[in-house]
């Protein structure tokens, strides 16, 4: 089973976006199944199988997640950063500016969907394979 420590050493390495699909690659074959990624600070619930699962804690102090969400400048904001355009501290900002509370990664699925505060999908994505 996958430890913090692993986890971190995986997530350390991701700079932008673009360095997004061999994350997921590197935690999958750790044993990840699926993950839970929080904005307003930064905490993170990993899933594998057998009920096993570790947190990352709060990485920041609180953002302020907005009540609406700006889907149209989020889905341009986004492809900026997949684009390796921001880093990953830029890319949180905008998604609390925008409204996006929370994504979740399934990877048997590969997919990445983003929630806003009331628990509505805001977007599904396709992760690219690595």
């Amino acid at each position: 089973m996958f430890t913090l420590e692993q986890i971190q050493t995986a997530h350390g390495k991701v700079k932008s976006g673009a360095d997004f699909p061999v994350y997921i690659k590197e935690i999958k074959d750790l044993g990840v199944t699926h993950y839970e990624a929080y904005v307003s600070d930064g905490h993170i619930d990993y899933h594998g199988t057998d009920g096993h699962g570790v947190e990352v804690p709060a990485k920041y102090e609180p953002l302020d997640v907005a009540d609406q969400v700006d889907q149209d400048e989020f889905k341009t904001q986004l492809r900026a950063h997949q684009q390796g355009k921001t880093d990953y501290p830029t890319f949180i900002r905008m998604c609390a500016k925008t409204g996006i509370e929370k994504w979740i990664i399934l990877m048997e699925d590969m997919t990445c969907t983003y929630y806003d505060k009331a628990g509505h999908t805001v977007l599904v994505e396709i992760i690219p394979q690595a």
